[in-house]
């Protein structure tokens, strides 16, 4: 958006400059120094052009190329007496000032178009020797005309951003559900099929997995009744009790903690959070074994949550994940930290004869 109205800034330059160029033509018998006068203006030509440039690129919308512009239109005010006389009606920039005053605008929003529409204004009624209704008008309109701007400006870049975040919001959505279609044309069924064919079966391993089959078919069946739910009026869910819920329905003995009372995030932050959580503990379940324990502790502050899952194993092996890094099980890369990060926290990990302990940390509204 930012550079968007740059754009439309550099179109404004080009009007008033050659606006510039018009009326100092016409006035040229105005001048007590007119070679003086056509250096101004030829200098606040080349300046034009170098503003456009430079403003056409984040990289070089920098601090000082904003005050460099400003110190022209100053600069140019100030001249006015010593080109035209101290008995000057207009001055030699005039209208050309605007460029400088709506950069500020854009760049700082209504602040900058105030401050830059002041400085503009002192400069300009400091150098005459009266002031009429005339000028009194002129000075008005920077001041009311800066900071309205500027307030547009920023209403309009965060108007870009929501709208940016709503279109990704939606595309998410959309690929959510051609992604549960696939889970329920294809898995869902294998794992019914799994279910089915193993319960009872006098294998006792075959048993176990089919009882694993059936937790993982009614946890997909969840998630792809609850894929389409999230709506404006849901935008926040309580993570304490989805990570309850999650607790409870583990085949692991899981113990959580929470503060005791609802702990409200983004429903995607709290969903990412809780997914990351169950991530640990089907870890523990994996390596530790079906009989290990496992503790979730939830702390809520006023400007982050901190979750941290805890094991009663023997740890991990001193380069054990480097190794599974590398023979492509991306299951701590991908599913915690990855989902951390994704957020905007962090995810460690202290692993030792102690035991493992994740601790997850994520930021209360993630940018």
């Amino acid at each position: 958006m930012a550079d968007r109205l740059f754009r439309a800034l550099a179109l404004v330059r080009v009007v008033v400059t050659l606006n510039l160029i018009v009326l100092n033509t016409y006035r040229r018998d105005n001048y007590d120094h007119p070679w003086a006068a056509v250096a101004v203006v030829a200098a606040l030509v080349a300046w034009t052009g170098y503003a456009i440039w430079a403003s056409s690129s984040a990289r070089r919308r920098t601090t000082m190329f904003f005050v460099l512009d400003l110190g022209w239109a100053v600069g140019s005010l100030a001249a006015t007496p010593l080109v035209k006389g101290a008995d000057f009606n207009a001055t030699i920039p005039g209208f050309w000032v605007m460029g400088a005053l709506l950069a500020w605008a854009i760049r700082w929003h209504w602040k900058g178009g105030l401050a830059a529409a002041t400085i503009l204004s002192v400069t300009d009624l400091a150098l005459r020797d009266s002031i009429d209704q005339a000028n009194y008008g002129n000075v008005f309109l920077l001041m009311i005309g800066g900071p309205i701007v500027g307030y547009m400006c920023k209403s309009l870049q965060r108007m870009a951003v929501e709208r940016d975040l709503a279109e990704r919001a939606a595309a998410a959505a959309e690929e959510r559900t051609r992604l549960a279609r696939a889970v329920h044309d294809g898995v869902l069924q294998v794992l019914a099929l799994v279910q089915r064919r193993g319960t009872g079966s006098d294998n006792a391993d075959f048993a176990e997995l089919a009882g694993l089959a059936g937790e993982q078919e009614r946890a997909l069946r969840s998630l792809i009744r609850q894929q389409g739910t999230v709506t404006p009026d849901a935008a926040e869910r309580d993570l304490a009790g989805m990570l309850e819920e999650r607790g409870s329905s583990h085949r692991l003995r899981v113990e959580v903690a929470t503060p005791g009372v609802p702990v409200a995030m983004p429903s995607a932050v709290a969903e990412e959070i809780t997914a990351a959580v169950g991530a640990c503990l089907d870890n523990v379940a994996h390596h530790v074994g079906p009989d290990a324990r496992a503790w979730v502790l939830l702390e809520a502050m006023p400007d982050q949550v901190v979750v941290s899952v805890r094991d009663d194993g023997p740890g991990i092996p001193p380069g054990r994940l480097e190794s599974a890094v590398e023979e492509g099980r991306m299951g701590v890369t991908g599913s915690i930290r990855g989902r951390i990060e994704d957020l905007g926290g962090s995810a460690t990990l202290d692993t030792g004869s102690h035991g493992t302990e994740w601790e997850l940390t994520v930021p209360r509204r993630a940018e």
